[in-house]
């Protein structure tokens, strides 16, 4: 019998001891209040909209979208980023941009630029769980830097990286962080944070990957993007239609300096999505964006607040949360608990969320931790979701005392 194993490289047989790709997602029974589900609003997603798009195209330009050189209209939809980039004050004049499969695949296509197996990578802790299982696709060389109520803690990244440099030991190549609206934690990191990292970046020598999938859905005054702050070139910028159209079109893009870029460009072997950019496009063209995010805004906003107010007055005491101030997501925490443990419970009594310990690179630190999204489930099941979690999480509470 073939031992396929023995073929892979030893790159790949070590990422392949890592834990699957997707273990986070919970199989949800049916019925199921959905508060793991980090996906937009179904009501918010224009799906007729993108239907008429596509009927559009393929009525004005038969197979030119399906065949290999594409539709003239994706030239539109880099037009379109790129102005809404340059209207967000996000391209420099040296900058390249790429539209990627979604913002993982602009992730990815860093990590395999500037990652081996003797990189330091920084991430946040918590952090994107997709992002995790990128990194240690490349390098086990991670290092989390905890987040507070205002983001990523520069303090404790100072520290680490005097000690390092002090030690002699490698710095880190790539920070990769989420500053507005973060996920798993919903926090965003203050502007002086902003700056204190733009500077740590420039004194230690490091790039900074920030992924901005829910800077647009601000509930007031948006935080301006590390990238906007950027002076020095330091700033890779990742964005996707996903939060704010629709994820199965997989459209996301990076901007950031040329040499970058192309070197991405050049490892992106999947050629462009020419239908499905070409669908965007023709969606896009007809949209008014304004009027569309600000229903998304509007939305999602009242649906924070009554998370908020139901977790205020169901939770029993101990239990604390974060405050959101846009994006899909609030994390709570849970003194004693293991989340891990709790979730078949949740899920037998009809409701889901994420285990914390997915979001750490120390998975046994997200023990006591997390995930609500209130972006995908109606309003009136938000409540009744809370009410199921809080009512599981106060008796487990009591066995403990």
């Amino acid at each position: 019998m073939i031992n396929y194993p023995l073929f892979y490289p030893l790159s790949i047989q070590r990422a392949l001891q890592n834990e699957e790709p997707g273990s986070w997602i919970p199989k949800l029974p049916a019925d199921c209040i959905r508060l793991s589900a980090g996906y937009p609003a179904p009501a918010l997603v224009p799906s007729v909209q993108l239907g008429d798009a596509t009927q559009r195209v393929l009525r004005e330009e038969q197979d030119k979208p399906l065949q290999y050189v594409g539709s003239p209209r994706m030239a539109f939809l880099r037009k379109w980023v790129r102005e809404r980039l340059e209207a967000r004050g996000l391209v420099r004049e040296a900058d390249g941009l790429l539209l990627t499969s979604g913002g993982v695949q602009a992730i990815d296509l860093m990590a395999r630029i500037l990652l081996d197996s003797n990189a330091v990578v920084v991430v946040e802790a918590p952090t994107y769980m997709e992002a995790l299982e990128i990194f240690r696709n490349y390098t086990n060389r991670i290092v989390a830097i905890p987040v507070d109520d205002e983001g990523l803690q520069t303090d404790a990244l100072e520290s680490f990286l005097h000690s390092r440099r002090h030690a002699g030991l490698p710095l880190p190549r790539l920070l990769y962080t989420i500053p507005s609206f973060h996920n798993p934690t919903g926090v965003t990191l203050t502007l002086e944070r902003r700056q204190r990292l733009l500077e740590l970046a420039e004194q230690y020598d490091f790039l900074i990957l920030e992924d901005d999938a829910y800077g647009e859905l601000a509930f007031a005054a948006a935080p301006k993007p590390l990238k906007q702050l950027d002076v020095e070139g330091r700033v890779i910028h990742v964005g996707s239609l996903s939060k704010v159209v629709a994820p199965g079109l997989r459209i996301g893009w990076v901007v950031g300096p040329t040499p970058l870029v192309s070197a991405m460009e050049w490892f992106k072997k999947d050629l462009d999505h020419a239908f499905v950019e070409a669908t965007a496009a023709s969606y896009l063209a007809q949209a008014n964006w304004s009027e569309h995010l600000g229903r998304l805004q509007n939305a999602y906003e009242e649906r924070r607040d009554i998370m908020l107010q139901a977790l205020q007055s169901r939770m029993p005491g101990g239990v604390t949360w974060t405050q959101p101030t846009g994006g899909y997501f609030v994390w709570l925490t849970l003194p004693g608990l293991d989340t891990a443990t709790l979730l078949p419970q949740a899920l037998e009594a009809g409701v889901s969320y994420i285990p914390g310990r997915y979001f750490f690179h120390q998975p046994e630190d997200g023990k006591e931790h997390l995930r609500l999204s209130y972006s995908y489930v109606e309003a009136n099941m938000l409540v009744a979701g809370v009410e199921r979690l809080a009512s599981l999480i106060q008796n487990s509470m009591a066995i403990l005392r």
